[in-house]
């Protein structure tokens, strides 16, 4: 493997880690100073590499050479800047800085720094979208153009969006105590921006692919590390869990050979990933512990019914419905009643979907969203009126956000021409 293809990887899958370490080493007032340690350590990577080869352990090269700046970067600056508060005497004399930073990126403190750095980027007073851009630039190694291009932001406001999240981390000085009277409040917080992360990535709305893999991928990782942690491992964390394994494994369907999206009565339900459904499934199970019921569990509880069924036509659309009529009970929204329309149409027919459509409220909230027409479309279609579906998929068509969306519904348009 050459170092044009491994540095992508190593970026998403090591950044993270690296950063967390070292800013409990150097304190959220320096994430700066810790970044530039970590792009240090690529840059050396790279030009290492390019003539000595990838080493066999690339990851423990990267940890061992940014735990070798970071000794110099103390060295240099202890007596001019101060560091995490937590550290403290342990880097002011040699004979306790070395094993401090050892100790520091060990396996297990690493994982222990990531979490509280997870925890660090949602800090309640925060607005959600600076708390998702900070957990996509400083847990997922985003640049501030590739997080406006997830949510479909300009880069310009992005870095504000960071530069106040920054801001408020820095004032923290040391990455959060997972044992703050804040950690319950904070977990319902985190939870819902590593699921918003998901979303950005299962149904992009951004120019391009309209599946971001690489998005599902970082939700996946960050939740399993929640997961991991035993005072955040709750019913409602193994259902978003669930939720997301049950979802990412029907994403090597949702793009087909072309690369072009498929909808879910087009995919090769062979190509679902069987290990993720599995691990849904398990997770959702633990999920029924306690009396808690969240959107979590039931959207989680659709994509049970969904990766249960073996064909479109043997999926038990009454449940669906009951489900969604559940969801809209507990966290209602015009999506989720644009979604509970289209099971009413499988279940019932295209007549009823139809009225179901109509009895949105707020339908205007979707009046520019592609799939609302699209749904219409085909309900249309179903009934036999094909003037009116090819009019309708022409106004979803003109509603595409991006590349992906624009050839699945030229593709509609197509077919009922």
């Amino acid at each position: 493997m050459n170092t044009r293809e491994l540095e992508p990887q190593l970026f998403r899958r090591e950044a993270a880690r690296m950063v967390a370490a070292l800013t409990r080493i150097f304190g959220t007032h320096n994430l700066a100073l810790a970044e530039d340690v970590v792009q240090d350590a690529f840059c050396r990577a790279l030009e290492v590499w390019k003539t000595r080869g990838v080493p066999e352990n690339p990851s423990a090269w990267l940890m061992a050479t940014a735990k070798n700046r970071a000794l110099d970067v103390v060295r240099r600056k202890r007596t001019a800047q101060s560091f995490a508060p937590e550290m403290g005497r342990l880097l002011e004399t040699e004979w306790t800085l070395a094993p401090a930073l050892d100790e520091a990126f060990a396996a297990h403190t690493i994982r222990d720094a990531e979490l509280r750095m997870m925890f660090s980027c949602c800090h309640p007073r925060l607005p959600e979208e600076a708390q998702l851009a900070l957990i996509l630039n400083v847990l997922c190694g985003f640049g501030a153009g590739e997080i406006a291009s997830a949510l479909l932001s300009s880069p310009a406001a992005i870095e504000k969006r960071l530069a106040r999240g920054k801001q408020a981390l820095a004032g923290a000085k040391s990455l959060f105590d997972l044992g703050d009277a804040e950690f319950t409040a904070r977990l319902d917080t985190v939870r819902r921006a590593l699921y918003l992360l998901f979303n950005e990535g299962y149904h992009s709305a951004a120019a391009g692919p309209g599946v971001r893999s690489e998005l599902c991928a970082e939700a996946l990782r960050l939740t399993a590390l929640l997961r991991e942690y035993a005072p955040a491992a709750t019913p409602t964390t193994s259902a978003l869990g669930a939720l997301m394994c049950l979802d990412a494994a029907r994403l090597p369907a949702r793009i087909d050979a072309a690369g072009d999206l498929s909808a879910l009565v087009e995919q090769d339900r062979s190509r679902w990933d069987a290990r993720l459904i599995a691990e849904g499934l398990e997770l959702l199970e633990r999920s029924a512990a306690g009396n808690e019921l969240t959107q979590y569990h039931v959207e989680a509880a659709l994509a049970a019914v969904h990766t249960s069924a073996r064909t479109i036509e043997d999926t038990d659309w009454a449940t669906i419905v009951s489900l969604y009529d559940r969801l809209m009970a507990i966290a209602p929204s015009p999506v989720v009643a644009l979604n509970r329309a289209i099971a009413i149409g499988q279940r019932d027919g295209p007549e009823r979907g139809l009225e179901a459509l109509a009895a949105i409220t707020d339908r205007e909230r979707l009046s520019r969203y592609p799939f609302y027409v699209a749904a219409l479309a085909e309900l249309e279609l179903r009934r036999g009126n094909r003037m009116a579906a090819r009019r309708h998929f022409g106004a979803a068509l003109e509603l595409a956000r991006n590349d992906a969306e624009r050839r699945f519904l030229a593709k509609r348009i197509e077919s009922v021409s």
